[in-house]
C-alpha cells in the first residue's frame, strides 16, 4: 500500500472516513427511502475541501494528487448506497472536468468554483432515448441564433438531473457534420424549457435520475464549453476519468459487501456449526476475495498511469470491465451466503445486489469495453490523448508535477525528446546498422549513421539509404512495445523509402 499512499494519503484518508460516518452514514436509510440527497451536504463536502481534490487552487480547489481522488472513490463506495456515491462522483470526475479543462474563464467562475464548494450540484447529459453508447448519434440539437443557442431535443437516464442546478449537455450544433458537429453546453438546468421527469430504477435510490425535455431553450453562446464541433473529442478523453473512478469505487464496494458477509457467516448456524466451516462455501469466499484483491491491485496500477498523465485507454477500459463484472459476481454469490436473509430489504447485501447491476451498463456497456480493447489488441488502433487530462500536484512515487496545460506545442516537443532519447539508447546498446537510416516526423528527424562501426544519431535532415515516414505517437508506441515495427508497416503506419533491407533491421531497435 506504501507505494500508492504516503502518510498524508491515510491521516485524509482517516478524516474523510470519520466526516462520512458523522454526516452522510446516518442518514443513508433516509435517503434511500425518500430517494433525495439533501443539497445541504454537498456544502459541507465543499467546506471540507471534498469537491474540487484534483482542481487547483486557483479555482477553489486543493490541488492534490489522484490518490486523493482514489481514496475519495473507495470511501464513498463503501457506504452501502451505489446511490449517494454515484452523486459527488458525477459532480467531481463525470461533468466539471470539462468546465475546468476546456471552459472559458467565465465558466469557471459562473459553474466551476460553485460546484467545488458545494454550492452547485452538476450533472452530464450524453444518453439519449435513441443514443447511449452510440455518442456520435445523439440528437439534441444546438443552433446558433445570435448570441444565442436554440436547444432542443430529449436526454434521459442522466443523475443530479432533478435537483441539479446545471447540465454539461453533449448537443448537435452542426447536425450535418457527424462527430465533428458534436459539441458541449452548460444549460441551466431551472431554465424556461427545461422540463424533467424523475425515473423510477432497480437500484440507485438515493440519487435522482431524470429524463429530460429540452424545448427551444435559449442558452447564451458564452455556455460553449471549448470549441464547436470538439465536444466529442473531448467526451472521449474525459470517459477514462470517468471510467476508472468507477472501477476503483465497484472494487471498494466488492470489499465491503466480503467483510459483510464474513462477519455474517461466522454468526449463521447450520446443522450445528457456524457456516464459514463449511468447505465449499469457505473456498468460494475466499476466491472471491482474491479476485477481487487482484483487481483492486491492478486498478491501483491504471490509477498511478492516470496520475502520471498517462492516457490510458486500453488500461482504463480493462479496469471498467473487469471490476464492475466483478461487483456483479460478488453481489450475486454474497447474497447467496445469505440464503432467504439475502433477499430482504434489512440486509444490506439486497441493496449491493440492486445497486451493482448497473454498473456494468453505465460509463460504457461490458459489450463497449471488449470493443474497445478489440480495437487495440486486435486491430492495432491507437488513441490519441486529446481529451480530459488534470495537472496532479505530485505523483506518489514522487515525480514532478506532469502539466497537462501545456501547449500541444510545448507537448510535441517534450514527446520528440523522449523517443529522441529512447532512441539514443538502443542505438548505443545495440549492433551497428551498418547503413544510414532516417527517421521522419513532420518537421522533426532522426538520423542513424551505423557505418562507422557504431550507430551516431543526429537530428540532422541527412540524406539515409532508407527514409522511415512516421508519425510521433506511433514511433513512440513502437518504442514501448505497444506496436508491432511489422504491424505498423502492413497497417499503414509508416512508409518506407529506399533500401527496405536496412528497415528490416529496425527489429534490432525495437527488439
Amino acid at each position: 500500500m506504501s507505494y500508492y499512499f504516503n502518510e498524508d494519503h491515510e491521516i485524509f484518508r482517516q478524516g474523510l472516513r470519520d466526516f462520512l460516518q458523522r454526516e452522510v452514514a446516518p442518514h443513508i436509510e433516509q435517503w434511500e427511502e425518500e430517494q433525495r440527497i439533501p443539497k445541504e451536504i454537498w456544502k459541507k463536502f465543499g467546506d471540507m475541501g471534498y469537491m474540487g481534490l484534483n482542481y487547483p487552487e486557483e479555482v477553489g480547489g486543493s490541488g492534490v494528487d489522484f490518490f486523493y481522488s482514489v481514496i475519495f472513490a473507495e470511501e464513498v463506495s463503501k457506504l452501502w448506497s451505489g446511490g449517494f456515491a454515484v452523486t459527488p462522483s458525477v459532480i467531481q470526475y463525470m461533468s466539471s472536468t470539462y468546465i475546468y479543462k476546456h471552459g472559458s474563464d467565465f465558466l469557471k467562475e459562473k459553474y466551476l468554483k460553485p460546484t467545488i464548494t458545494g454550492e452547485l450540484v452538476s450533472s452530464i447529459g450524453i444518453t439519449e432515448p435513441g443514443a447511449g453508447s452510440d455518442v456520435a448519434n445523439i440528437q439534441t440539437k444546438a443552433i446558433k441564433n445570435g448570441d444565442h443557442y436554440i436547444v432542443n431535443g430529449q436526454k434521459t437516464f442522466i443523475t443530479n438531473a432533478v435537483y441539479g442546478d446545471y447540465i454539461v449537455t453533449v448537443v448537435k450544433t452542426n447536425p450535418e457534420a457527424g462527430i465533428n458537429g458534436v459539441s458541449l453546453l452548460v444549460i441551466d438546468r431551472n431554465a424556461p424549457g427545461v422540463t424533467a421527469k424523475k425515473l423510477k430504477k432497480l437500484g440507485w435510490h438515493a440519487s435522482d435520475t431524470a429524463e429530460l425535455w429540452f424545448d427551444n431553450v435559449k442558452v447564451p453562446a458564452e455556455n460553449l464549453i471549448g470549441e464547436e464541433g470538439q465536444g466529442f473529442i473531448y467526451l472521449m478523453g474525459g470517459l477514462q476519468l470517468e471510467r476508472l473512478i468507477g472501477a476503483v469505487g465497484a472494487i471498494a464496494a466488492c470489499e465491503e459487501a466480503i467483510a459483510y458477509t464474513l462477519q455474517y457467516m461466522s454468526e449463521r448456524n447450520a446443522f450445528g456449526r457456524p457456516i464459514n466451516k463449511f468447505q465449499v462455501l469457505r473456498h468460494r469466499i475466499v476466491q472471491l476475495a482474491a479476485e477481487v484483491e487482484s483487481l483492486k491491485y491492478y486498478n491501483y496500477h491504471v490509477c498511478r498511469l492516470h496520475n502520471d498523465g498517462k492516457y490510458a485507454v486500453k488500461e482504463s477500459s480493462i479496469s471498467k470491465l473487469l471490476s464492475t463484472e466483478m461487483s456483479d459476481k460478488v453481489a450475486t454469490q454474497c447474497l447467496q451466503f445469505f440464503g432467504g436473509y439475502g433477499y430482504m430489504e434489512e440486509y444490506k447485501i439486497a441493496r449491493m445486489f440492486r445497486d451493482s447491476r448497473i454498473l456494468t451498463i453505465g460509463g460504457g456497456s461490458s459489450e463497449i469495453m471488449r470493443e474497445i480493447l478489440a480495437k487495440m489488441i486486435i486491430d492495432d488502433k491507437q488513441y490519441k490523448n486529446e481529451g480530459l487530462a488534470i495537472n496532479y500536484a505530485k505523483s506518489p512515487g514522487g515525480s514532478e508535477t506532469v502539466n497537462n496545460t501545456n501547449t500541444n506545442k510545448t507537448q510535441d516537443v517534450m514527446a520528440f525528446d523522449l523517443i529522441l532519447i529512447a532512441i539514443q539508447e538502443r542505438a548505443a546498446s545495440g549492433a551497428a546498422l551498418g547503413n544510414s537510416l532516417k527517421f521522419s516526423m513532420g518537421e522533426n528527424h532522426i538520423h542513424i549513421d551505423g557505418k562507422a562501426g557504431a550507430n551516431q544519431v543526429s537530428t540532422e535532415n541527412k540524406e539515409a539509404d532508407c527514409v522511415v515516414e512516421i508519425a510521433p505517437e506511433d514511433l513512440h508506441a513502437m518504442l514501448t512495445g505497444e506496436l508491432n515495427p511489422m504491424a505498423a508497416f502492413m497497417g499503414g503506419k509508416m512508409k518506407i523509402k529506399g533500401d527496405m533491407s536496412v528497415a528490416m533491421k529496425l527489429q534490432t531497435l525495437f527488439g
